[in-house]
């Protein structure tokens, strides 16, 4: 199994800023892809940035220029700087690993999430 632990969400104001961590632990053979989704109350689960094996890098529309995605590969750590944030930036973040566990063939796994909220 593999666990994926969050940290670092909480209740700012629009404009400030917030540093997302999830930490990966357990058998993991290799790792292709981690990332952060986000949901908001009442909609659909939305991609929000993913950082590949190889250092590249994918952003929603909505949040380039604002957001970083960053990855501690020692650590199997991977980070979401969230500046100028907005309160449409409220959702809870999950964080998703793409990879090969315990040998298994390669398949998605979810952190629980954690709450990021923005007041206005």
């Amino acid at each position: 199994q593999v666990q994926l632990v969050e940290s670092g969400g909480g209740l700012v104001q629009a404009g400030e800023s917030l540093r997302l961590s999830c930490a990966a632990s357990g058998n993991i053979v290799r790792i292709y892809a981690m990332g952060w989704h986000r949901q908001a109350p009442g909609k659909q689960r939305e991609l929000v940035a993913t950082i590949i094996s190889g250092g590249s890098t994918n952003y929603a529309d909505s949040v380039k220029g604002r957001f970083t995605i960053s990855r501690d590969n020692a650590k199997n750590t991977v980070y979401l700087q969230m500046n100028s944030l907005k309160p449409e930036d409220t959702a809870v973040y999950s964080c998703n690993l793409q990879g090969i566990v315990n040998w298994n063939p390669n398949r998605d796994y979810w952190g629980q999430g954690t709450q990021v909220t923005v007041s206005s």
